[in-house]
């Protein structure tokens, strides 16, 4: 990465924190994957049950592969014998990992869902959550931040989930209405009731979609 876009990262990101505590949320900086991961285990305590959903970025820094070989109770929908009960499960788990499709310059985490486990999940029921963000998802506004969501995100992850989503051939959103798109559920985070619920670890690499 560029010395001068490692800098700018560094402003942006301490600027985010400050936004996220306005928004009754905690901020992080890590300037690597490897400092990401130690941050995102000193908030799991021993014996936590944890889960996540589909996120690539917890997966990139380790932090999947961390939590199986630690002290964790550990709950993975992707080779449980029953999906649904586990993503059932997730809502009253101690931890939920993950990440955000787009977070704005000001603090608001902005998310597009399918099956809405994730989103519902970002929402409400998980006692704590633990989020990693590169510093390739932030957008100067939730208008920006939607627009990243939908024509980047959502039609990356369509084209893993070989349906027939009109984005596959396009490469852009066609706010389609066909039974497998991902773009079901949007939810905007702008405010935590919750104070010490919502974890933001900010990391000076690309991650994720």
């Amino acid at each position: 990465m560029h010395d001068n876009l490692i800098r700018r990262n560094e402003k942006l990101a301490k600027s985010l924190i400050a936004a996220l505590g306005s928004r009754n949320m905690t901020g992080y900086y890590a300037a690597t994957k490897e400092e990401a991961l130690q941050i995102a285990l000193s908030l799991i305590p021993p014996k936590s049950t944890v889960t996540n959903g589909g996120s690539l970025s917890i997966k990139e820094i380790g932090l999947v592969d961390a939590v199986r070989a630690w002290d964790y109770e550990y709950c993975d929908k992707y080779t449980a014998e029953d999906p649904r009960r586990a993503e059932l499960t997730a809502y009253d788990s101690d931890v939920y990992m993950g990440s955000v499709n787009a977070i704005t310059s000001d603090g608001i985490l902005v998310n597009i869902d399918g099956n809405a486990n994730r989103v519902s999940a970002y929402a409400y029921g998980p006692r704590k959550l633990v989020l990693i963000v590169g510093m390739n998802k932030v957008a100067p506004d939730v208008d920006s931040a939607l627009k990243r969501a939908r024509n980047e995100a959502a039609t990356v992850c369509a084209q893993s989930f070989c349906n027939n989503s009109p984005c596959i051939s396009t490469g852009r959103c066609m706010d389609c209405k066909v039974i497998d798109t991902v773009c079901c559920q949007l939810l905007i985070t702008r405010f935590s009731r919750h104070t010490g619920r919502i974890h933001v670890i900010l990391v000076n690499e690309r991650l994720g979609i």
